[in-house]
């Protein structure tokens, strides 16, 4: 079955040219996944972005998926036959770990797979790694006590950003195809942008989640990959009702593989979202990606929102410490001596705002941030922003004081990710999409913010955009992490 030219890289084919092999039977699901393993094998000591290597059965596995491919056992090839998924630790597999990142949990066993779990696994996707998060999945960076820091493949000095950075790390180093996520305030999105890669934040109920969190509005689980094309196959595969989430859609959305130009479509620039101070690299490239639509014959209008600090802050102070917040600050009155400096410090904020704000409050806030996007967005197709208003985040730090990067400070580090308002519109799909790099070495993204359950049209963009201003990971737009890199780990 392997006539695919050896000098490829096969490490970096995108899952979509992977199943196209496969079928042709000019690649072996088998090679794939050796090459996938000897590029972990090379990066890993650097990037640090797995938390369990399954190579073994992964391997094993393969071997089935060839067969199918090959007709043996009049077994058909299912969606994601053969290909090499990497999913988060929170992301439960029965019989394993489920620590989340936290000493306080080194000795627990998942008991059920998690429904997105379960969906790979249907789907034929074959599971090699599991990823890094920060501590309880809290932060915009990737580190903790557990497992140590996690590095940005395009520059070691960096994070890839959090909580799902093993997940953006392992695709930026050509450690796997397709990595699994989550967002509760950019979780998806976060990582997406710092590595170059494709991150959905499906809108509330697109993906079944977990409980309790998945009655959290403002989170949800969802797809990483490094095409637009990937990302909404792996999309298609995690969407629709499951019993175990009662809020789970029906019925099951499929996003289509084809889609129109961009031509005629109404796109809103909102640079700043009303609230945040941009670097001048993330503007510079943002712009760049709205004047490539305008070309390709959109019609482009800069837009402000009315949002404010102070009132994003209600909102999210008032969600989180009732619900994510809450959840935190019981594990931390019995283990506070266990935890990360900075996961005690969330469970410390989150106390504070108990007593300053309540779920009321929020409401009242959120919902007319919500009414203020949805009339801005009135009428225009999407909306475009930056993910992040910075170009990077150092790894290793906890973000505990300002921020301060290339020695320029950002100041509080709450304001370095874009992210989170589009949680607080949670039934706004979001995409992020790569916007370029930045003088720091470190790729920027930008979000196409869709209407309310309007999934398409947030791939509709970014599949031209991905035609318009290729990031594709060709040999000479590639991280140079490898064993020449050791000595920045």
């Amino acid at each position: 079955m392997n006539v695919y030219d050896p000098g490829a890289d096969l490490a970096y084919l995108s899952a979509t040219e992977a199943r196209r092999l496969f079928e042709a039977r000019e690649l072996s699901p088998v090679d794939l996944m050796r090459a996938v393993i000897d590029r972990a094998e090379q990066t890993e000591p650097v990037v640090n972005a797995f938390t369990e290597r399954l190579f073994d059965e992964a391997l094993e596995q393969a071997r089935h998926a060839e067969d199918r491919f090959l007709g043996k056992g009049g077994l058909m090839p299912r969606p994601l036959e053969g290909i090499p998924v990497a999913t988060k630790e929170k992301h439960a597999i029965a019989g394993r770990s489920l620590t989340e990142g936290s000493l306080v949990n080194v000795a627990a066993t998942a008991t059920e797979n998690a429904p997105v779990i379960d969906r790979i696994l249907e789907a034929g996707g074959i599971i090699h790694a599991r990823t890094t998060t920060p501590e309880f999945s809290i932060a915009t960076f990737t580190h903790s006590r557990l497992w140590g820091v996690t590095r940005n493949p395009w520059n070691p000095e960096f994070t890839p950003g959090g909580s799902s950075g093993g997940a953006g790390a392992s695709l930026a180093a050509g450690t796997t195809l397709l990595a699994s996520a989550s967002d509760i305030g950019g979780s998806t999105r976060i990582p997406a942008a710092f590595t170059g890669t494709v991150g959905f934040k499906a809108p509330y109920g697109r993906i079944p989640g977990t409980a309790p969190l998945s009655a959290d509005h403002y989170r949800g689980d969802g797809p990483m990959a490094r095409t637009v094309d990937d990302c909404a196959a792996f999309a298609n595969v995690l969407a629709g009702p499951d019993p175990r989430d009662h809020v789970s859609l029906r019925p099951k959305l499929v996003l289509p593989t084809e889609y129109d130009t961009v031509v005629g479509m109404r796109v809103a620039l909102c640079l700043r979202l009303g609230a945040y101070d941009v670097h001048p690299e993330v503007e510079a490239n943002t712009r760049a990606v709205t004047r490539a639509l305008m070309d390709a014959g959109a019609v482009i209008e800069e837009i402000e929102l009315p949002w404010t600090r102070d009132d994003l802050l209600i909102s999210l102070a008032a969600h989180f410490s009732t619900v994510f917040g809450a959840l935190v600050s019981e594990i931390e009155a019995d283990h506070r001596d266990r935890m990360t400096a900075y996961a005690a410090a969330f469970a410390d904020t989150m106390a504070e705002a108990r007593e300053r704000v309540s779920y009321l409050d929020g409401l009242r806030v959120e919902t007319r941030l919500q009414r203020e996007l949805a009339e801005a967005m009135t009428p225009f197709d999407a909306l475009i922003c930056p993910t992040t208003a910075v170009p990077g985040l150092p790894a290793g730090d906890d973000l505990l004081g300002r921020l301060v990067v290339n020695g320029e400070d950002h100041g509080e580090p709450l304001w370095a990710a874009m992210t989170a308002p589009f949680n607080i519109n949670n039934r706004c799909p979001v995409l992020n999409v790569p916007s370029g790099h930045s003088s720091w070495g470190v790729p920027t993204g930008v979000q196409i913010v869709g209407h309310t359950y309007d999934d398409p049209t947030v791939f509709r963009i970014g599949k031209a955009l991905e035609h318009l201003r290729p990031w594709a990971y060709t040999p000479d737009r590639r991280p140079s992490v490898g064993p020449s890199s050791a000595s920045s780990s």
